[in-house]
This record gives C-alpha cells, structure tokens and sequence, in this order.
C-alpha cells in the first residue's frame, strides 16, 4: 500500500491548508473574549479550536513544542498526539502557540496571534525544531537586509553578545539608515529596565509592545512592518516558533539560554545542557531543514497580520502561509459567513455556530 507521500508529490501542499483552517479556528473561538480579562479561558478556546482542526486531519501530529510550561496555561503539551494517527498517513512535528499575547486579548490589546509551525521528515534532519530545556532565551531577531549586508562585507557584525549600541551602529550601518532612525522593539518588561536605558542612550527610535513575543521576532523580516530589530528576554518555545517563519522570510534570530535563577541554571546543568547554557542558536538550529511550514492567524492587529474582524453577519480573518522549502509566503484572507460557519471543538466532538 503506498503512503500519502508516494500517492502524491509533495503532500504538503495539500495538508498545508488544514494547518491554516487550525489558526483560524483558534482565532475566531478565541476573539469572543477580547478585552474581557480573561486570558486562560481565551487561551483554552483556542486549544479547543485547534485540537478540534487536528482532529479531522489524517497525520501522525507529535507535539515538540508546547505551551503552557511557563505559565500554567491551559495549553496544548509536549508530547501531545494530534491528528488521526491512521496507519500509513505523514508524520509531522509540531510547535505550537494558540495565543501567542495572551495578556493582549485580555485587555482588548493588539499584537496577539494564533500560531504553529510544522516540520515533516527529512533526510539528514534528526530534530527539526529543538526543544530548549530553559523557560526564557535571550533573543536578538533583524531581516534580510542585515543578512545580506554580512554576506557582502563578509563581517558578522551583528552578534548577540555585543552591547546593544554597537548592534544598533551595525544595523543603522546595513539598512543605511542613521542611528536615529532605527527602530528597535522591545518587550515591556522590568527586566528589560538597563537594555531600554542602553537603547535610549545610542539614540534609536524605541517601541515597546506588552506581549506578543513571535510577531515583534518576525517583524523585522516584514518589509512594511517598520521594525528593523526585535531585541529581549522571552519564551524558549516563542524562540522556536520565531525561527520557523524567519526560516520562511530569510531574516534570522540569535538566542542564548536565560535560565532565571541559579536553581534553574542548575535543572539546566543537570539534564546535561550545560554545554548549551553559553551557545548562541540561530535560526537554524532552533528549525532546522526545508521541510518546514509556519503558519499564523491574527487575533488582534500586530505588525505581522490584521486581527479577526466581525461586520454583520461575516468574520474576516486574515493568516499568513510560509514554507522554507520554496519561501513561499501566501496572505490568506478569508471572509466566514457567521450564519453557515462552524467549528469542531474537541471539549465535546461536534461543530458549533461560532
């Protein structure tokens, strides 16, 4: 009996479409709780919609990159089993976050999205997105314009380890831009008190978001998007997903381990890390190979994609499709007829009106 690969060339190209349909579903189950100050109960819409979108998909879908692990939300975990599993049909890895800016839906914020990304077995790639055992990573994220600048000099002038002000000069240097008009986005966060001062000091033009850690990684890889680099402390399974899209849109992102405390560095050491704990990854390593999808659907506008809109009797939403084989990128808008539309949730394994 052939497998679904054998049967038809590329057979990604076909499942692809679901893996968008999951991020809608997430977005519009989600996009009832808005501003209501809700976020785990918007988070556990979201898993519903998506486990409910996987539930009709004929794939053998591994779980390598969850959510929930940082802050006990209701999350889709490590190791979860989603799809059919029917005997003979693809077997994909999966990274996901069903909100990535939980905060933000909460409080009625832009910069929240519903997100995965895919990788599909090749040879040669053992893991193709890393699970990092630490909960943060320092990031450094720029587009494709610093990229080619490096190649064309043949200096890595942008380096994580660098004080903040040399990388914004070699970023202001690449995109020929002065100092004072580079963008630099940055998480609201205390503990990104001393990089904010450093910023402000160098003179860039500084942008802040609350939440919403995978759109502000991708952003400066977005030619429109008005951010040329994404700078700070966030989540490790954040850093994953980031990377599959800039995999997709050519930019690249720099992280390194930030274990919060000496208890977590020490968990890190004694899993056998510690190796890792000083190690730069790249884009690359954290997504690694071609087989690769990123998909995203917005929720609130960010600099990536619009939010789910509802006008009458119709929700438009807007998604995103990136494949790192080709770097095709496909904008999806889709407009949802609110008196036909339904969803299959997983909480009790039937269609609802939406």
């Amino acid at each position: 009996m052939k497998t679904p690969r054998e049967q038809y060339y590329d057979v990604e190209r076909i499942i692809e479409v679901d893996f968008v349909r999951a991020t809608e579903h997430a977005a519009l189950n989600a996009i009832q709780w808005l501003g209501r100050g809700e976020k785990e109960t918007a988070d556990a819409a979201a898993c519903d919609a998506i486990r409910g979108m996987f539930d009709l998909m004929n794939i053998c879908g591994e779980v390598v990159i969850g959510e929930g692990i940082k802050d006990n939300a209701p999350g889709i975990f490590k190791g979860e089993h989603l799809g059919t599993w029917a005997p003979g049909t693809l077997k994909f890895d999966l990274a996901l976050d069903p909100i990535d800016g939980t905060t933000n839906i909460a409080k009625g914020a832009p910069n929240s999205i519903a997100c995965l990304a895919a990788a599909s077995p090749e040879e040669g790639v053992r893991c193709a997105l890393k699970d990092i055992p630490a909960f943060y990573m320092m990031k450094l994220a720029y587009g494709p314009r610093v990229i080619e600048y490096m190649e064309r000099t043949g200096i890595e002038t942008v380096q994580i380890r660098n004080p903040i002000e040399e990388t914004i000069v070699s970023i202001a240097k690449a995109l020929r831009k002065r100092v004072q008009d580079v963008v630099v986005l940055v998480m609201d966060r205390p503990r990104h008190e001393k990089l904010v001062a450093e910023i402000r000091r160098v003179g860039a033009a500084l942008r802040m978001i609350g939440d919403g850690d995978i759109a502000a990684a991708i952003a400066p890889s977005i030619a429109d998007s008005g951010i040329d680099i994404y700078v700070g402390v966030g989540g490790s399974p954040e850093a994953v997903l980031s990377a599959a899209a800039l995999k997709c849109l050519g930019g690249d992102i720099q992280c390194m381990m930030w274990p919060r405390d000496e208890a977590e560095k020490k968990s890190i050491i004694d899993e056998g890390y510690s190796e890792d704990l000083g190690r730069v990854f790249y884009a690359n390593d954290l997504a690694n190979g071609q087989n690769i999808m990123f998909c995203a659907t917005g929720i609130s506008d960010s600099p990536l994609l619009r939010g789910v809109q509802v006008r009458g009797h119709t929700a438009v939403t807007h998604s995103v499709l990136m494949r790192a084989k080709s770097r095709t990128i496909r904008y999806i808008t889709a407009h949802h007829d609110l008196r036909k539309k339904t969803i299959y949730l997983r909480s009790d394994n039937r269609e609802h009106r939406i």
